[in-house]
């Protein structure tokens, strides 16, 4: 019998271990993506442009999960002028592409995924109107490069707006309607092998997303929807130096998609237009607020931040 060992293929001469984190592979062996905050500069983002699949929908929206009636042809404009202000501020715009007819809330990438420091947890949509759409997402990410380090899979259920970084090493999953505590156990397994802690809350019913009742706009600012933010949650942003605020307008938040914004560096936001109460609100905060009209999408019951799927921030150089 030969001696394999002086091959390289069988660790002998020639052989070289690869010594380089996941993380550190993001850019060159990978696609360049990853974040580890809600704040720091936002750098490229993944979108759906609507099209053919709202058609759909026109004769009951609801079936769709839609708040009423919808313009199938004013949404996709919108949602244009949505990318363009991305691109117009220096942030890169990738799109999810299906081959045929998506189902009609494709468009809201945000829930699709979760971006982490090492890529993405693929989720797993909890309405069956939804079911299918990560499928489309996850073959948008490897076009990309983006490594997928979990599919939310078995009878987990798992919505990426229901994950929030509250520091490098720390991140916030909300229990509830979209994500069930088999999803987020499997979220919290694979951020324990990155060496992040998880903090678990649990929304009250009637919200959707954890992205809805809580953004984090800056090293120390967060702003919560009152009542339907976890007095737990809260507990848990103050004790890591947040000063947490709280909307004082509901009325902009609940029809206006005011709080459906996406941060687009340090209490920075593009926001939907015509909320006046609340734009003033975020800029006595000392909040840069640029604002974008996305009024006839959010008839399908979501907005900007729904619509955003991060793909990319600047990473905390001290992580």
């Amino acid at each position: 019998m030969s001696d394999l060992s002086s091959l390289p293929a069988y660790g002998g001469p020639g052989w070289e271990p690869r010594a380089s984190r996941s993380r550190d592979e993001l850019g060159s062996l990978w696609g360049a993506c990853g974040l580890d905050s809600e704040w720091l500069p936002l750098q490229s983002v993944l979108l759906h442009r609507p099209g053919r699949e709202l058609e759909e929908v026109l004769e009951d929206p609801t079936t769709a999960l839609m708040r009423g009636d919808i313009d199938p042809a004013a949404i996709p404009s919108q949602h244009d002028d949505l990318a363009q202000f991305y691109r117009s501020i220096g942030v890169d715009v990738s799109y999810v592409e299906p081959p045929v007819k998506p189902p009609p809330n494709q468009l809201f990438a945000a829930d699709l995924f979760a971006m982490t420091p090492e890529g993405a947890i693929l989720g797993r949509p909890a309405s069956a109107v939804r079911a299918g759409e990560e499928r489309w997402v996850a073959r948008a990410l490897a076009d990309l490069g983006v490594p997928i380090v979990r599919s939310v899979g078995g009878e987990g259920t798992f919505e990426g707006a229901d994950l929030m970084w509250l520091a490098p090493g720390t991140a916030m999953v909300a229990e509830g309607l979209r994500t069930n505590p088999v999803g987020a156990e499997q979220v919290g397994a694979t951020l324990d092998a990155m060496g992040v802690e998880t903090v678990i809350t649990r929304l009250p019913p009637g919200t959707m997303h954890l992205m809805g009742q809580l953004r984090i706009v800056d090293i120390d600012l967060a702003i919560a929807w009152e009542g339907r933010f976890p007095p737990d949650g809260v507990r848990a942003l103050e004790s890591r130096g947040y000063r947490v605020v709280f909307l004082p307008d509901e009325s902009e938040a609940q029809y206006g998609f005011a709080f459906n914004f996406v941060v687009l560096g340090p209490s920075e936001i593009v926001m939907p237009s015509g909320n006046p109460q609340s734009q003033a609100f975020f800029e006595d905060l000392g909040i840069t607020c640029r604002t974008v009209e996305v009024g006839e999408i959010g008839k399908a019951a979501g907005s900007i931040g729904c619509l955003t799927g991060v793909l990319r921030r600047e990473l905390d150089p001290n992580a």
